[in-house]
């Protein structure tokens, strides 16, 4: 099954919503009745392509937040080892990311566990502003404004150099969280 979600990522992000099973199928080595087998159509496949970046991106970011825990920096670097790691989830494939933030509509397991992880960046980005007495009046607002602002920026108005998309996405953070 890993085989065809990553075929899947691969067709998907060449050919946008285009995309045949056939294709898809073709990719992996393997035969359309097998990839039936496991996915109905190729909106199921675009929601595992979706479900495994969302698991993937956990993972690294968790890695990322227990890392600027320990450490501490000021919010400034904070914010932008912070926006280096999520630009970096995107920039392999963007066409692909832009079509899961549109196309990828989620079953309600998949849509709690979204909730869940966006709720746990925003905990992640308030924690930091707290910590360096950012954020105005209301540090949870604040969070949620830049998390839900940045990752609109990310799937729906980016071009991708990795360095310019982290400048244009700190620009953002200075306007609403600044010093």
């Amino acid at each position: 099954m890993n085989t065809l979600v990553e075929a899947a990522a691969q067709v998907f992000s060449r050919e946008g919503i285009d995309a045949t099973t056939n294709r898809i199928a073709e990719r992996a080595g393997l035969s359309i009745g097998t990839l039936y087998q496991y996915f109905p159509d190729k909106l199921s496949l675009l929601r595992a392509v979706a479900e495994r970046h969302v698991r993937d991106a956990d993972r690294q970011l968790s890695a990322v937040f227990a890392r600027l825990r320990d450490e501490a920096p000021p919010f400034d670097s904070t914010m932008r080892v912070l926006l280096e790691a999520l630009v970096e989830l995107h920039a392999d494939r963007p066409r692909l990311h832009a079509l899961l933030h549109r196309m990828a509509a989620p079953t309600l397991e998949q849509l709690d566990e979204m909730r869940g992880f966006e709720d746990r960046i925003c905990d992640e980005v308030a924690f930091h502003l707290k910590r360096c007495d950012r954020g105005g009046d209301d540090v949870e607002l604040t969070a949620r404004t830049l998390v839900h602002t940045i990752d609109a920026q990310l799937h729906r108005v980016m071009e991708f150099d990795t360095r310019e998309a982290t400048d244009a996405l700190m620009l953002t953070v200075e306007r609403l969280a600044p010093g």
